[in-house]
């Protein structure tokens, strides 16, 4: 089986569940993906979105009604948790807006933020909206980084078009880790 027809078949899915538990990576292969033709760049957007805004629902849930579960305690020992708290605290609605953008706090936010008194129906509304503006921004990423890649290098073979976008996400992301690593020690000069 070829990796379009894997693609045709399941990229739907593995969008959805890759945005559903790791994010930015899974909704930009989706955009690429799209500008090759193998699904439509709706579709792409739409499993981008649906899998953000299941994942996040289920972890507020997990917060809610599972806290006192191993691995959501595990979760809420994270040293990551005194800044949500801090954040949320200060910016509800714009915290529950911004934190699948912010680096290292998409698991443990909506964790953090079922355990608060933040109704579900408040989290569910600003979550969808979230997850929408999320999933077609980094959705519409991948389908204009697919076409500057065919721009500058011709119709790469699939495999080679996608190696050249994972690397791309592999260096964004370790730079946003890097920028993070280093941002609480400029705040100690």
């Amino acid at each position: 089986m070829s990796i379009e027809l894997l693609i045709e078949n399941y990229g739907l899915l593995a969008i959805f569940l890759g945005a559903a538990i790791e994010g930015e990576t899974a909704a930009f292969l989706g955009g690429v993906v799209a500008h090759r033709g193998l699904l439509s760049y709706w579709a792409a957007a739409s499993a981008a979105v649906a899998g953000s805004f299941a994942g996040d629902q289920f972890w507020f849930f997990a917060g809610r009604y599972a806290a006192r579960w191993s691995f959501v305690r595990r979760l809420m020992e994270r040293p990551a948790l005194a800044r949500v708290t801090r954040l949320l605290e200060t910016y509800p609605t714009g915290f529950i807006l911004a934190f699948r953008f912010l680096v290292g706090l998409r698991t443990i936010s909506p964790v953090v933020i079922g355990t608060t008194g933040i109704s579900t129906g408040k989290f569910v509304v600003l979550n969808a909206v979230a997850a929408l503006v999320w999933g077609q921004l980094f959705t519409t990423l991948g389908y204009l980084f697919g076409h500057g890649i065919q721009q500058t290098l011709g119709h790469l073979p699939l495999h080679r078009h996608l190696l050249i976008a994972v690397g791309a996400a592999a260096v964004v992301a370790a730079a946003a880790l890097v920028f993070r690593k280093m941002k609480p020690s400029a705040r100690h000069l």
